[in-house]
């Protein structure tokens, strides 16, 4: 009876914690208080270990306390905006909590954008500064003319690896050359958990990313279920984490349950596949934090005959997909798999509590499956008007129920707040979060009557290319830029043996301008510029008109059906093959190579 109880145990914590008694608005806890709890529990702990530095959670903490107080003389004040655009590394950790000492709202800007995108994320929240690493000084000085932050006291210059001195248009941060801060009176006593931690920017269905906004509360319920009931690691647990600390698998699942216990982290830049094992081995960690696609990349390397033999035992991550989860669990004999669903906007998600196979576990608010047309892109409705739920084992479309325990945050824009949300769907008055995802119940098993969930794919004009959401307006509003180019239609298409949807563009020249005309080389070089690497459409499709519904607005079904497959289509196909920087026409050669998964997408 020991298993049993100990699960009885698991679902009246987990629901009493995170589902009935959620913590007050003015409770105070926040997530730099967590690193002060841990520096003054254990100073010498370690707590991140990153390209041969360590340091322990004293010191991260006497650091952060250094960067606060030269932010708090430079003038950020608690609900002033920041811009944090750095890779992975120690100082992002410390940046980050200095801006949240002072009660400072940090805007994680993915360092993979450039121009104007770059500039739209800084600029559309207001940021007072911007805190940028060396590595990524190139792309702020290409955006620097477009952003509303001119003078250099606000641009903040955070040395890496090769100067030691900041451009004259900006001034040096560093947490490693100031005098000590002991008794500066920097501390976390006064932020209130309800407050906004984080902007952290998602890819909607329209236009450019929009900054979503991330409370304490939400920073803190996320990492301790991590933590507690994902993991379920303590203090003397290591964990390597590869993700982008400016995404919240990264930053609040995998960071922020090591900061919950007090465990420490291993910090990478980004997944080496060739020396992801190795480092887990030299680094002593038990445990680590993923995406899907990383998994399939593991599994993609020889099989080797010590795989099992890695010092991990739990893991924590979304997106492992039901074909591969079972092979990976047994080749690198993996105890737990803690899989998860949520959005980094989202008022609830779902948890792999219970460490059941192939799903993403409970939910953690009230959650139902409605019925949806993929072909029509349309929530399906009564002559009432109202929604009905599907049956068991039927995918449909995910929506969460709005209440005072899973309140939807929102965006810093009111109307993409609004659009985000379903009114009287079951009744008059009741409230639900759109996830614009398609999702179903599977059977695990007993499992304490609690339903699981399993995710079955995207909705509308967003989908998921190498780990990163892409918002096909997005893409499209930035190859309308072009001048050779009328109309861009983007859309997702599947690549056998890959995970997500590939971006695929179908393209209308102006008027004039002939398919020969079109200077493929300056095309390409548009593209890459403007665009980060997982954005950029794989395959663009050359047409001669655009083909809409009878309401006008863009016929995607069509397109997405015939995708990039040369036996049903009569007009040009380019490719952007791996490794190559500009498109050339798919070739029969290649396409069967795309087609028998060999083409290294």
């Amino acid at each position: 009876m020991g298993p049993i109880k100990s699960m009885i145990g698991d679902i009246q914590v987990i629901y009493e914690k995170l589902f009935v008694a959620p913590p007050q608005d003015d409770d105070i806890s926040s997530f730099s208080l967590l690193a002060e709890t841990n520096a003054r529990n254990h100073p010498d702990g370690s707590a991140i270990l990153c390209e041969g530095e360590i340091e322990t959670w004293g010191g991260l903490n006497e650091r952060a306390n250094k960067v606060a107080l030269k932010l708090k003389t430079g003038g950020v004040c608690g609900g002033d905006t920041v811009a944090l655009f750095m890779q992975n590394r120690t100082e992002f950790i410390i940046q980050l909590l200095a801006l949240n000492k002072l009660g400072a709202i940090s805007a994680l800007i993915n360092t993979n954008l450039t121009r104007q995108p770059l500039a739209h994320c800084i600029n559309i929240v207001d940021s007072k500064k911007l805190i940028f690493g060396e590595e990524l000084l190139s792309s702020v000085k290409e955006a620097r003319e477009e952003l509303s932050i001119k003078s250099p006291k606000d641009f903040l210059f955070v040395p890496d690896r090769n100067i030691d001195q900041s451009p004259e248009w900006a001034t040096s941060l560093d947490s490693t050359n100031n005098a000590s801060s002991s008794e500066t009176g920097i501390d976390s006593t006064h932020i209130r958990i309800s407050s906004t931690a984080f902007y952290i920017f998602t890819s909607g269905t329209t236009g450019l990313p929009k900054a979503a906004k991330v409370s304490h509360r939400r920073f803190l319920l996320a990492a301790g279920m991590s933590a507690k009931y994902l993991l379920r690691i303590d203090k003397k647990d290591r964990m390597y984490n590869c993700l982008p600390l400016y995404h919240g698998t990264g930053l609040m699942i995998g960071l922020g349950a090591a900061f919950t216990v007090g465990a420490s982290s291993v910090l990478k830049r980004k997944l080496s596949v060739s020396q992801f094992w190795e480092d887990i081995k030299t680094t002593n960690c038990t445990s680590f934090v993923y995406i899907g696609e990383f998994i399939r990349y593991l599994m993609a390397a020889p099989a080797g005959a010590e795989d099992h033999k890695n010092g991990i035992r739990s893991i924590v991550g979304n997106g492992l997909r039901p074909d591969i989860w079972m092979d990976f669990k047994k080749r690198f004999q993996i105890t737990r798999i803690g899989e998860f669903y949520g959005a980094s906007e989202g008022n609830g998600g779902f948890a792999n509590v219970f460490n059941k196979d192939s799903t993403v576990g409970v939910p953690t608010a009230p959650s139902k499956i409605i019925g949806y047309d993929v072909e029509t892109d349309e929530i399906l409705r009564d002559a009432n008007g109202f929604c009905t739920e599907m049956p068991k084992g039927e995918p449909g479309l995910l929506i969460i129920e709005v209440t005072e325990k899973s309140e939807f945050e929102g965006y810093t824009n009111q109307e993409a707040t609004e659009k985000k949300l379903l009114r009287n769907v079951f009744i008059d008055g009741d409230k639900y979060f759109n996830t614009g995802d398609l999702m179903k119940t599977v059977d695990v098993g007993f499992a304490f009557f609690q339903p699981h969930f399993q995710f079955v794919d995207r909705v509308g004009d967003t989908f998921r290319w190498k780990g990163e959401n892409v918002s096909t307006n997005e893409v499209g509003e930035i190859i309308n830029q072009y001048p050779s180019i009328e109309f861009a239609n983007v859309y997702g298409v599947e690549i056998p043996q890959t995970d997500g949807k590939a971006g695929m563009a179908a393209l209308i020249l102006k008027n004039g301008i002939k398919e020969q005309d079109l200077d493929i080389e300056k095309l390409s070089d548009h593209i890459n510029k403007n665009l980060p690497p997982y954005a950029r459409p794989i395959f663009i499709r050359l047409l001669s008109e655009l083909p809409t519904t009878s309401t006008h607005k863009m016929q995607k079904n069509e397109l997405k059906k015939e995708g990039f497959h040369l036996p049903g289509i009569t007009e040009t196909v380019l490719v952007k093959r791996p490794g190559e920087a500009n498109y050339s026409r798919l070739e029969t050669e290649f396409y069967d190579k795309i087609i028998e998964g060999k083409a290294g997408f």
